[in-house]
């Protein structure tokens, strides 16, 4: 063998399928169908990378641990500054303190103290680990959209009644904007449902729920977590609807001038 048919050696990348296009329907509190929504492919129609996903969501477990238990030394417990007997005599073996590891309320060798669990992981793949939990979900059809809260109030029996016309089951995680503190009260009081922003939606937190539910506003979308593209029917959107965050709002006028 030349040097010329050595096989080189290193990290064999994984061909990956391209991204699918998966749809949601759109709905509103009532329940009410307004059309279908084309999910971004990138971040709801990727492979899960199955390795990723496991030590992500194993290092936001760990970083979820207090670390706080401790132990007291020899050193550390009360006591035994005397000699407990006479070195010689007593047919015993002999011991210089009664704190020691090996007596009867001494203190422990090797013991638990106060630590960090946390993990160092890469953004990548943190960022990674959260596509591919939401690519399953949306797989698996447990991703729901609705338009807008749109409540007045806090009301708990409203929520619950938003939940039965979407017929969502089980444990539900609902993602909502920073200003919708309506929404946020009314589902607090149920103890099956969690509600997060999108900036601190994790892998674990869509993993640990049956049902991810988005609104227009904080659907991800093709630009860099921006909205959402879609069917929805014309009559569903209002006339002056808010802009989904990261997208930009153009006049009519300038549209026009652009058409020319």
């Amino acid at each position: 063998m030349t040097i010329t048919d050595t096989v080189t050696r290193g990290p064999v990348k994984k061909d990956r399928p391209a991204p699918v296009t998966r749809t949601v329907k759109r709905r509103n509190v009532a329940g009410d169908d307004l059309g279908s929504v084309d999910l971004e492919p990138s971040i709801f129609g990727i492979e899960p990378n199955v390795a990723v996903l496991h030590q992500v969501v194993t290092a936001q477990l760990a970083a979820i641990r207090s670390g706080t238990q401790s132990t007291k030394t020899r050193s550390e417990v009360r006591g035994g500054g005397a000699k407990p007997f006479a070195q010689k005599g007593t047919g015993r073996a002999r011991q210089g303190s009664s704190r020691s590891p090996s007596m009867s309320g001494g203190g422990i060798a090797l013991g638990p103290k106060p630590r960090s669990y946390k993990q160092h992981t890469p953004k990548k793949m943190v960022r990674l680990a959260l596509l591919s939990a939401l690519s399953d979900r949306a797989a698996s059809h447990r991703v729901a959209l609705v338009d807008q809260w749109g409540w007045d109030g806090p009301r708990t029996k409203d929520a619950v009644a938003a939940l039965h016309n979407l017929k969502l089951s089980g444990s539900v995680l609902v993602v909502l904007a920073p200003d919708e503190t309506i929404a946020g009260k009314s589902f607090a009081n149920l103890p099956q449902v969690s509600t997060t922003s999108f900036g601190q939606l994790s892998a674990h937190d869509v993993l640990r729920n049956d049902w991810i539910v988005f609104s227009d506003r904080t659907l991800p979308g093709s630009d860099a977590f921006g909205g959402a593209t879609g069917t929805a029917a014309p009559e569903s959107v209002p006339d002056e609807a808010p802009a989904a965050p990261g997208t930009a709002t153009v006049p009519a006028t300038e549209e026009a001038d652009a058409d020319a």
